[in-house]
């Protein structure tokens, strides 16, 4: 069984980290959150620093009073 990636694997999952560590980079500096910081951590893995940042700086689901 081969195990290696194809080209094409690649540069969906370049294109996807990419895509996350920017939107995570120029939200959190619309916000004025550490944007430096999120933009790097997006570009190591995906789903979870979206998420992270939904929770934790974006506040998702605070309550509405």
């Amino acid at each position: 069984m081969n195990k290696e990636l194809t080209p094409a694997v690649i540069i969906m999952v370049a294109a996807v980290l990419l895509a996350q560590s920017t939107y995570l980079f120029l939200d959190a500096r619309k916000r004025s959150q550490n944007y430096w910081l999120w933009g790097i951590i997006g570009l190591i893995q995906a789903p979870m620093p979206v998420l992270l940042y939904l929770i934790f700086v974006r506040k998702i689901f605070r309550k509405k009073d």
